[in-house]
């Protein structure tokens, strides 16, 4: 607000009267130290004031006192509303929570992206371990398969392809000590959805065949190195195709691979 404004708003001669509340006559003290003008309003009119008190008598009825008010326009002059420090205050506080709404806001999405970065990273962690157990299994399995291969011990049995798959092929490593049998299928097909080789121990004359297993989850095992039953007599292997679970005796159309001890 400007000076003029301000004198000619009613709040000096107020001032002057005594009708201004504690903070609001502070206010008008702080205006008059900055602005020589406003000073000298005030100085003015406590001057005419105290040459109007002069000029009456004493003795004025109350009627006459409330004319002098109304020359001096103490009455109605119009009072400028002045903001409080408790306005600012409450401006301040808004303020102050949407901040904090803001920096909360901020912080929450900050800790979601680093949930999301943590529930990734263990996922990652986990496929690593899983990946990791992988390795380990298939490495077991390969040594398992090596040391069976290399071990004198094992009589190596080749089986070949018949009429249904010719190009199939098969190897059994017996161990007559043991009686352990192991067989490497990895000449075989994958067998078809519903169906299982089943490898057999024959006796020749007459031919008397013995289940010692079945070389099951086929497509899952890398190596395709099946551990079967033991087995302590045995002229010859075949390994047929049969239908989940198996067969009591070998359906020979399904003939995949024989050979002979």
């Amino acid at each position: 607000m400007e000076t003029k404004e301000y004198i000619e708003s009613g709040i000096l001669e107020l001032y002057v009267y005594g009708s201004l509340t504690e903070t609001e006559s502070e206010e008008v003290a702080v205006m008059a130290k900055r602005h020589t003008e406003i000073n000298a309003e005030i100085i003015a009119i406590e001057k005419s004031v105290v040459a109007l008190s002069s000029s009456f008598s004493p003795f004025q009825s109350a009627e006459n006192y409330a004319k002098i008010k109304e020359k001096l326009g103490l009455k109605t002059a119009e009072v400028i509303p002045m903001a409080s420090d408790r306005n600012w205050s409450q401006y301040i506080g808004w303020a102050a929570a949407i901040l904090l709404l803001v920096g909360i806001g901020f912080q929450y999405n900050q800790l979601e992206e680093t949930n999301r970065q943590v529930v990734t990273t263990t996922t990652e962690k986990s496929k690593i371990e899983q990946e990791k157990n992988q390795l380990i299994l298939e490495k077991t399995a390969i040594e398992t398969n090596l040391a069976v291969v290399k071990d004198d011990k094992n009589t190596v049995v080749a089986l070949g392809g018949q009429t249904v798959a010719p190009e199939s092929s098969a190897k059994v490593y017996w161990n007559k000590e043991t009686q352990v049998v192991y067989v490497d299928a990895s000449g075989l097909p994958e067998p078809p959805k519903g169906m299982v080789y089943q490898v057999w121990a024959l006796k020749l004359n007459p031919l008397t065949p013995t289940s010692i297993g079945l070389l099951e989850d086929f497509d899952n095992n890398g190596q395709r190195f099946f551990a079967v039953n033991n087995t302590g007599d045995a002229e010859a292997f075949g390994i047929t195709l049969e239908p989940a679970g198996g067969s009591l005796s070998p359906t020979m159309e399904q003939l995949y691979t024989l050979g002979k001890v």
